[in-house]
């Protein structure tokens, strides 16, 4: 059963198509990563899913609503900035999101928070970007949502870091329901995955399972994001 689908979606700036006839379906319970380079779309795509942005054409539905604030409830979203308040301490951010989302999990927050060596009584302007970044994807993935759009989520990490936030998804994310990861690193996020869309120029231009990528053309994902994209 799908829990996100679109069909002829598109968003143009004038002249510029961010995105373009997007048509995809993604089902319940499924890893997704969302490919492509710089400028492909990704962001905008993410965007409309959290209605920041309305699409010039076509029609976009998230559990069968359009998205507005019934799909609030059940998305959970990390965009690629970050949004913290600086005077704000974690355990005050912590319980904003607590009142503000029922579907928030204190506890699951703060073992987070743990795990991560993260000071929970620390103000957001004494911690560093990279720590900043983690906060943030606790709250994200403290939620027991149905669709988690993940906008470059080891993007601003250092390498060492990125294998850790990974498991912190892996292992906090509601299981029955669909997680996609938009970036564009994509030999880190490979062991993730379940499904991939490939984006480029604002258009799809594959989707697939990663098992069917591996065993129909004998590559890995990287392999052939690097082939597709010359990169």
């Amino acid at each position: 059963m799908a829990i996100l689908e679109c069909h002829g979606l598109s968003k143009h700036y004038g002249p510029v198509r961010a995105l373009n006839n997007v048509s995809l379906s993604l089902e319940k319970g499924r890893i997704i990563g969302l490919l492509g380079p710089n400028g492909s779309g990704k962001s905008t795509f993410i965007k409309l899913c959290n209605n920041l942005i309305t699409p010039t054409s076509g029609t976009l539905q998230i559990g069968g609503m359009a998205p507005g604030i019934g799909t609030k409830a059940i998305v959970s979203y990390l965009p690629e900035h970050t949004y913290l308040n600086d005077w704000m301490k974690v355990t005050d951010i912590i319980g904003f999101f607590r009142d503000f989302y029922r579907d928030f999990d204190s506890n699951k927050a703060y073992d987070m928070l743990g795990s991560l060596k993260i000071d929970g009584k620390a103000r957001i302007k004494t911690l560093s970007k990279g720590t900043k970044e983690k906060v943030q994807l606790i709250l994200v993935m403290a939620r027991n949502a149905e669709l988690y759009l993940l906008d470059e989520p080891i993007g601003g990490v250092d390498p060492a870091a990125r294998d850790y936030i990974l498991n912190t998804i892996i292992k906090n994310y509601n299981t029955e329901a669909t997680v996609v990861i938009s970036t564009h690193l994509i030999y880190d996020i490979e062991p993730v995955l379940d499904d991939i869309i490939f984006l480029k120029d604002g258009e799809v231009v594959l989707t697939s399972t990663v098992d069917g990528i591996r065993e129909e053309k004998g590559v890995s994902v990287d392999t052939l994001f690097r082939e597709v994209f010359k990169c």
